[in-house]
């Protein structure tokens, strides 16, 4: 006999709902009621000025109603960060290079097990701190439009489809799938066109049409409120001369009205002082507090709504109705979160020590950044290394010892970190005299050391690139000139003398591995090594997962997410939002590696398998299916990356990436990649009729290994 899960729990739930309602008498405590009747209990329960203190991030206790005290700012970008022993999992940015949805969702889904426990430990022990609860803001969703800003190490690259694709892999792992509770709560941030610069955010306006709005800067958000996104977080610079925190246009027309969201809202940090300190669209505190509220905002990152929502009522701005409907959602992610309910009722309360960093998840770490790293050349195939062929190495580089080449910017921290250098050795064996030198400094062109071990060893790994304190968020980015964005693509002009100095003592193997969270330009040491391994920032297992890759373990299977340009001299300018020109979507020029590039072991041949049909409507679905080879002698696994190129009609991009799959081909073997292309994904936004719509013409499906190299194409028609 079948029972489903309601009819199971209802009984117990109702049974135990009268108990715990007998004992404390207050509704909202009662999980057999409707979420709705609780809220509105809630509401009621609580004073003017009691609901005024819940509108900031740190939330007091309410004593009286046994109601403690909770801080909403966390962040879990790659792995829990800020809080002490965590997984640190692979940078966004690499996660993105994987190509892999269901291995995000298995990082975030341990992640948020991690949260669960951390959460469960803290308040064990009362502590209602910062950086320890169960709501998390991330994951960053904003297009990396540009390779100068910093932050787009956060970000899952240039194209809006693979970062929602991302999105709402890493959404769906950290809130779970318990028809009750949410496991935790994700935040889809920043909202919207929000990538840089950094020195002016907290002022800058981004001007957009319409046009590269919907199709590029809000595409992935709408994908994340689709799959149920918990919160939306909005950005610090104005839109077409709105301060995003206070738009009408953003959170009530699109955000609430059209898309529906019934999810929270909640402010960047500090992003109503720039409102009428910095933007001065507001002259006061008090009426950006009122135009906050009025706006939908439900909880600041801040405490301007705490101090000045109370003056804004009794100046007659607002009404206690206008506070009521900003804590409702604040409430309801509570509630949906179980914060209110007794323990036994929520297997998530179960989660303890053993859930964190433990071996399965270090592990996962150790295979996510595997998968993440980009092999961008191999010259006569000398990769993977033959350990028989090796007895002496170099590990060199500042980076190759480097925690801040591991762990990313929004890191947490283990006590299993492993960089290059120790990875490296750890797989060389002990029959291999490997050596460290760090070979060079960044900020000296002159002196250097390493090039005569380089000499004297077999082969040398120069670990080069960049770390967060050059690039990242204004502030966090120290070692930054200009707040962490780029000025350049170069890589530091020492790294580029220690190249040359090393091919010059010597024509013995060098591999070059680059760590960096965005594009940089690689030819300035391409020609002086036989091998280049972008490792982006590849969290805990960096180091074994580099030793991995070099030793063969594994094949590399990373691609670009974003464009490696030759220069930023073929970029429009960093504060110009319009598309034209930007990513590989709309850039013409010729690329140093194009998006979706990477190299692999072994070689791969495609095959139609099912091909598509000949004409389609926007009611259908584009099927089809391509057999893969492999033509090497290595299993490995293949990102297959199907592209749209558009009838030819006024700003329509070059092409567009619409469907990818990574699988594992054995060697030897084939495997077929069956992917779908809804039509209604081939609309644009028409600007003068002001909504979708599907050009007719001719379209054409192209199979290939990235964005320029196609292995298959396929006309369509729509009439």
């Amino acid at each position: 006999m079948h029972h489903s899960f309601k009819q199971l729990i209802l009984p117990i739930l109702l049974v135990a709902g009268q108990m715990l309602s007998a004992q404390e008498k207050h509704p909202f405590r009662d999980p057999s009621l409707p979420t709705e009747q609780r809220i509105q209990n809630l509401l009621q329960s609580l004073t003017l000025e009691e609901k005024i203190s819940l509108l900031g991030y740190v939330s007091p206790e309410i004593s009286r109603l046994k109601i403690p005290a909770y801080n909403w700012w966390n962040e879990s970008l790659h792995g829990l960060a800020r809080a002490g022993e965590a997984t640190v999992f692979p940078q966004a940015i690499a996660m993105a290079a994987s190509f892999n949805t269901p291995l995000l969702n298995q990082v975030a889904s341990a992640i948020s097990t991690e949260g669960r426990a951390k959460y469960n430990l803290a308040i064990a022990k009362d502590r209602r701190l910062q950086y320890m609860g169960i709501n998390f803001w991330t994951p960053n969703i904003n297009i990396f439009r540009d390779p100068r800003w910093g932050r787009g190490q956060e970000t899952y690259g240039e194209d809006p489809f693979l970062t929602a694709s991302m999105g709402v892999a890493f959404i769906k792992g950290l809130q779970g799938d318990d028809p009750r509770y949410l496991k935790t709560a994700a935040c889809a941030k920043h909202f919207a066109a929000h990538s840089g610069p950094e020195a002016v955010r907290h002022s800058f306006n981004a001007i957009v049409d319409e046009k590269d709005l919907r199709e590029t800067y809000l595409y992935a958000f709408k994908k994340l409120v689709d799959a149920g996104v918990e919160s939306i977080m909005c950005g610090y610079n104005r839109l077409n001369g709105e301060p995003c925190c206070t738009s009408n246009t953003l959170i009530q027309k699109i955000l609430r009205k059209e898309w529906g969201f019934q999810g929270q809202i909640v402010t960047d940090c500090w992003a109503l002082d720039d409102i009428w300190a910095r933007h001065k669209v507001v002259p006061t505190r008090v009426e950006v507090a009122a135009q906050a509220l009025r706006a939908g905002i439900n909880l600041d990152c801040a405490n301007i709504l705490q101090d000045d929502v109370m003056k804004a009522f009794k100046m007659g701005m607002l009404t206690p109705a206008s506070v009521d409907s900003a804590l409702y959602y604040n409430f309801k992610t509570q509630i949906k979160l179980g914060m209110f309910d007794s323990p036994a009722y929520n297997k998530y309360n179960a989660y303890g020590e053993d859930s964190i960093n433990n071996p399965a998840h270090i592990e996962l770490a150790r295979k996510a950044a595997e998968q993440t790293m980009v092999l961008l050349k191999n010259k006569g195939g000398i990769l993977p290394l033959d350990k028989n062929k090796y007895g002496s190495m170099l590990v060199t580089g500042e980076n190759s010892a480097s925690i801040e080449a591991l762990v990313g910017n929004y890191h947490g921290m283990s006590g299993n970190l492993v960089t290059f250098a120790e990875g490296i050795t750890k797989a060389a064996g002990p029959a291999c005299a490997v050596q460290y030198d760090q070979g060079y400094d960044n900020a000296d062109t002159t002196h250097f050391g390493g090039v005569w071990a380089s000499q004297c060893c077999d082969l040398t790994v120069a670990v080069l690139g960049l770390t967060p304190l050059l690039e990242g968020e204004e502030g966090d980015a120290f070692l930054s000139k200009t707040n962490g964005d780029k000025p350049t693509l170069a890589l530091p002009e020492a790294q580029v003398i220690f190249m040359k100095k090393l091919r010059a003592a010597h024509s013995k193997p060098i591999i070059a591995v680059i760590n960096a969270g965005s594009a940089v330009d690689v030819s300035a040491i391409e020609p002086y090594c036989d091998a280049i391994i972008l490792a982006w920032y590849p969290g805990e297992q960096g180091g074994n997962a580099l030793a991995d890759i070099l030793f063969g373990k594994v094949s590399p299977s990373g691609r670009l997410p974003l464009t490696f340009y030759k220069s930023v001299n073929d970029l429009p300018d960093f504060t110009n939002y319009a598309m034209k020109g930007r990513t590989y979507r709309y850039f013409n020029g010729k690329a140093e590696y194009p998006f979706g590039y990477g190299l692999s072991y072994t070689t791969f041949d495609y095959a139609w398998n099912q091909q598509p049909k000949e004409r389609y409507a926007l009611a259908d679905t584009i099927l089809f299916s391509v057999t893969v080879k492999n033509t090497g002698n290595f299993t490995a696994d293949e990102v297959l990356q199907a592209y749209i190129q558009y009838p030819n009609l006024e700003r329509m991009p070059l092409k567009e990436l619409k469907a990818f799959k990574k699988q594992t081909v054995e060697k030897e073997g084939s495997s077929v990649f069956m992917l779908s292309i809804p039509m209604s994904e081939l609309q644009k936004w028409d600007l003068k009729a002001n909504k979708w719509k599907l050009h007719k013409g001719q379209y054409t499906l192209c199979i290939g290994k990235n964005s320029e190299d196609y292995v298959l194409e396929k006309f369509f028609s729509v009439k």
